[in-house]
């Protein structure tokens, strides 16, 4: 691997070389022999003034580069360091079309060698990493990176990574690095070289396997580690406050007692013993995860019986086994076997990965994803795509390897290694399993359950059980999902997987009677392309007719009439049962030649036992959306409500049909609650009022004997948080909403410039979220401001999170997933803002459906349903301010109805004991600037 390396980055005026965006800096590092021997950099004179938000972002501004050397001077230069080397950047092109637009303008041919991109590198070299900018994997790899978009300093790191990632190369057994040089020569960089190179150096000399890896069927892996022995010595639990506090203070430096968590400890432990169904609301900050975790573990080994803990979202899972499960044994002093379960699609089938490295690929995200599994596979212990970075061409690949039931490759040649049963057999002798709630759920309806035997369950983020069991019943018929199907199946001449199955088995399966033949099941999959746009295009049109008034235009909802030739509901019915029909008789030509296969298959190679997988996989999943079509649209069940999301902006391809139970509480009652021993509900937002009855009621724990607990949070929130409702913002009802956005606007305006930034804002809807947004652009009062907004800003909600708490002066604008679960402790965030009290749209087809099943049995909707969702999700937004005990901050409603209203006391006493003030705009910022 002695090749020469340049490794080049360019600040430049903007993104495009062809519009006339010129170079402003140069930084360029070489590296020979595996060490960095050359340092290049000089600032450019581009010709042409730096826009601003360059200047902002580099800190180059005119004044720099007003005497430094034009491109003209400096390509020479730049030539002679690159000749005969790799030039290497991150997102290479970007670096080199700028480069050789440059050259050409001066009468230089170019580069013309091999190129290295450090981020598709590291796509396949750090399969699991959060994230491929240069900055995130700086940090990943403890590079340090003080001058980012200073092209000398990124030159740097850049180089430095590159060397990380060719010794991480050269430390692949050879098995891997045959097989990643086999797939790269589809890649957009050059790296098949360096693979070949490391194949050369590795068959100098006799290759040592690193003890952890195991090389089995030329694939090589992890090994798995030997079971954990379960701790032969009983714990106690510790009965009195002093000892728990010792027993925690041996684990957690510096640690502080709280009253809250050492009776919650005890309420855990005490349901437990007594077997009585616990709804916990423990406020923020008294440490739940720890009190709950700590008795469960100890019941667990004194009675020698597993305890399921779900959380809301896997994420939750990975932070349970990974930060605070080491803290638990710490505590306890001594091993808590511990075993992590997700559903079964989670998890990696080895026998499918192994025939899919057979086939020849020429798709990239395929490609480059198959490498990031083989690289994953010599790390992972768990085989779960949680830990994976895919691409969304990834996902689609990675739906053809998952872990599922096998219909035709039932070979024994991986089963020892299968990480789906080894998941399995770990949660057998387990003390505690963590899961999810949707696992949890399926769980339930299981004809053969995955969760081992189980009486005792804890409900982490509980108020989202209701929730999830909705989701988890409901049915989901997304027009791009069909449409992959119908792509994935092919036509003959196509030679997808209907080609090649027809081609294998279509001779045998002539002979059937009932046959379709080859050119009839062709022309029903050529039908079923135009028909699923028919379908869904009647779909998005009965949306377009059932709307009313203006309002926004994206994700429009509108609820699915029952019967009658209601806004083009039979017209829609007419096109579902047409699809329906070539459906079925798609997924019957199918099974006819998946019937003729089987006795072949003891003759078959393994290619074409995956073809046949494959095959069955598409047939079951086309009828499932077959059934889908019936259950949603051709014969919905009465208890259901069903409803369409379109976006009116965009075509049918954004149209989704959705169903789920207006009620889960029957089930959950009948199939959860009253068939455990002890189920423990804990979360920060439980109750309403001080009353527990409303998730009671829609959880079906109402005629369920139950405790309820309410434990206080430590913070101080009197001395802490100061609550403001500006009196000069109109009555959310009494204008109209463009209105309420210029008047919210300007007091954003205001209070951010009193509060420096660091305000986090909660929205309820979208659309709001959007004109407010571009409304304080149009304004330039916050340019020197960095504005975050969900939804217009790429990123998750964590990578939003991040970049918000990057900045000294920031305004982070958010919606639905910001209300809850965003944790930004201490004065990165001082101000949170509630544009409206979070209400659900009366027209929001379940809450609409759980309104009319209220009104049936003579209820109010608004009292039973509408009020104590508004109040659990005001809660959860509330807590988004104090984190810990040193933090204080301001929070501003801007909705006057939590004082005008009747109502309003619901909210005011859901939440802490804080001074609420009534207050102009101006005094309003006075009170901040005096406060913060």
């Amino acid at each position: 691997m002695d090749n020469k390396f340049v490794v080049v980055d360019l600040e430049t005026t903007g993104n495009s070389p062809k519009k006339g965006d010129r170079i402003i800096q140069i930084g360029a590092v070489v590296i020979e022999n595996g060490k960095i021997i050359e340092r290049y950099s000089s600032l450019v004179n581009p010709g042409k003034q730096i826009p601003v938000f360059i200047e902002e972002l580099t800190g180059i501004d005119d004044e720099m580069v007003k005497d430094a050397p034009d491109f003209t001077e400096i390509a020479g230069q730049i030539l002679h360091l690159l000749d005969g080397a790799f030039f290497v950047a991150h997102n290479v092109f970007f670096d080199l079309s700028f480069l050789q637009e440059e050259l050409l303008k001066v009468g230089y041919e170019g580069f013309f060698g091999p190129v290295i991109d450090t981020v598709e590198m590291a796509r396949i070299l750090f399969p699991s990493a959060d994230s491929y900018k240069l900055s995130d994997l700086a940090v990943r790899e403890g590079l340090a990176h003080d001058r980012p978009h200073q092209a000398d300093s990124d030159a740097e790191v850049t180089a430095e990574l590159l060397l990380i990632l060719l010794e991480r190369i050269r430390a692949f057994p050879i098995v891997t690095i045959k097989s990643l040089s086999k797939l790269s020569s589809g890649l957009k960089s050059d790296l098949y070289m360096l693979f070949e190179d490391a194949i050369t150096l590795k068959e100098r000399s006799i290759e040592e396997i690193p003890e952890h890896i195991d090389i089995f069927r030329g694939i090589a892996m992890r090994k798995a580690g030997a079971p954990e022995e379960k701790e032969t010595e009983l714990p106690c639990y510790p009965i009195t406050p002093e000892l728990k506090v010792e027993m925690l203070q041996k684990a957690i430096p510096k640690y502080e007692p709280r009253q809250g968590q050492l009776q919650m400890m005890d309420d855990v432990y005490g349901a437990f013993e007594k077997g009585v169904h616990t709804m916990i609301e423990a406020g923020t900050g008294i440490g739940k995860t720890l009190a709950y975790l700590v008795p469960a573990a100890i019941f667990s080994r004194q009675h020698n019986k597993t305890v399921v803990v779900s959380t809301y979202t896997t994420q939750l899972q990975q932070q349970l086994l990974q930060k605070d499960v080491p803290i638990l044994e710490d505590i306890l002093g001594q091993r808590v076997k511990t075993a992590l379960l997700k559903g079964r699609s989670h998890y990696i089938n080895l026998a499918r990965f192994e025939v899919s490295m057979i086939e020849e690929e020429d798709n990239y995200d395929t490609a480059l994803t198959k490498m990031q599994i083989l690289v994953w596979l010599t790390e992972t212990e768990t085989g779960d795509y949680d830990e994976l970075n895919l691409s969304s061409g990834g996902m689609i690949y990675w739906n053809k390897i998952k872990n599922d039931h096998s219909v035709f490759m039932k070979t024994n040649h991986w089963q020892q290694k299968d990480f789906f049963l080894r998941a399995r057999r770990a949660s057998e002798s387990a003390d505690i399993i963590i899961t999810n709630h949707a696992m949890l759920l399926s769980d339930l309806t299981a004809d053969q359950p995955f969760i081992p035997q189980y009486d005792h369950v804890i409900l982490d983020e509980a108020h989202q059980f209701e929730k999830a069991a909705g989701r988890y019943f409901g049915e989901t018929l997304e027009y791009l999902s069909i449409r992959l199907l119908i792509n994935q199946l092919g036509l003959y001449e196509q030679k997808q997987v209907f080609g090649k199955l027809e081609d294998l088995v279509g001779e045998k399966a002539s002979q059937q009677t009932p046959y379709l033949h080859t050119f009839e099941l062709n022309h029903l999959i050529a039908l079923v392309h135009s028909e699923t746009d028919a379908l869904f295009k009647a779909a998005s049109g009965l949306v377009k007719k059932s709307r009313t008034g203006k309002g926004p235009l994206n994700r429009v909802k509108c609820r699915l009439p029952k019967s009658g030739n209601n806004n083009g509901r039979d017209a829609l019915y007419v096109v579902a049962e047409r699809f329906s029909f070539m459906i079925r008789d798609i997924v019957e030509g199918l099974e006819q030649r998946l019937k003729a296969a089987e006795p072949l298959m003891p003759s078959l190679e393994k290619n074409e036992l995956a073809l046949l997988e494959e095959a069955a996989l598409l047939a079951a999943e086309l009828e499932g959306c077959r059934a889908k079509v019936r259950n949603l649209v051709l014969y919905p069940d009465p208890d259901y409500v069903t409803w369409i999301e379109t976006d009116l902006r965009s075509n049918q391809n954004t149209t989704t049909i959705y169903g789920r139970p207006a009620d889960v509480s029957p089930f959950l009652r009948d199939r959860f609650f009253c068939t455990k021993q002890c189920v423990i509900l804990t979360s920060a937002t439980l109750s309403v009022k001080n009353s527990f009855e409303f998730l009671k009621k829609e959880l079906g724990m109402d005629s369920v004997h139950s405790v309820v607990k309410q434990i206080a949070s430590p913070f101080d929130y009197g001395k802490q948080v100061q609550l403001f409702v500006p009196k000069d913002i109109p009555e959310i009802k009494s204008v109209s909403d463009e209105e309420y956005i210029a008047s919210i606007t300007e007091h954003i305006i205001s209070i951010a410039e009193a509060t420096k930034g660091r305000m986090l804002i909660l929205f309820t809807s979208h659309d709001m979220l959007k004109k407010t947004y571009e409304l304080i652009k149009e304004s330039g009062m916050l340019d020197d401001y960095a504005m975050i907004a969900q939804g217009i800003t790429a990123g998750s909600r964590s990578r939003l999170t991040r970049n918000f708490q990057k900045f000294d002066k920031a305004i982070l604008f958010g919606t639905s997933s910001f209300w809850e679960g965003v944790d930004i402790p201490g004065e990165d965030l001082s101000c949170l803002i509630i544009v409206r009290l979070p209400f659900s749209p009366p027209d929001e087809p379940v809450t609409e459906a759980k309104c009319d099943q209220i009104r049936k049995r003579g209820g109010s909707p608004f009292s039973e349903l509408s009020l104590p969702e508004a109040v659990l999700r005001f809660k959860q937004g509330f807590g988004r301010l104090v984190r810990t005990t040193s933090d204080r901050g301001i929070v501003v409603v801007f909705d006057r109805r939590l004082v005008t209203a009747s109502y309003g006391r619901a909210f005011l006493e859901s939440i802490p004991d804080v001074p609420v003030r009534k207050v102009s705009v101006q005094e309003l910022t006075d009170s901040i600037e005096k406060w913060l």
